[in-house]
């Protein structure tokens, strides 16, 4: 499970729900959900942010929370 599918069952949101009000099908959602090589564009989180009525920076940090700078 990736970390926005943690995300979303942490937050019991409903990927179907998601699916509706984003017009990100609900196939895209569970690859996002559980493929941890699926890559998450900028515009899905984004349409994600809108329709879970998140604060967005919330979830950008959980999303991106392994992200780091490389060492020098």
């Amino acid at each position: 499970m990736t970390t926005l599918g943690r995300f979303f069952a942490k937050k019991s949101i409903n990927r179907s729900d998601v699916s509706r009000k984003t017009g990100i099908s609900k196939t895209r959602l569970s690859e996002l959900a559980n493929n941890i090589t699926t890559q998450l564009k900028v515009k899905e989180l984004y349409l994600i942010f809108l329709a879970i009525d998140e604060d967005p920076g919330e979830l950008f940090k959980e999303v991106c929370k392994d992200y780091k700078l490389p060492e020098k």
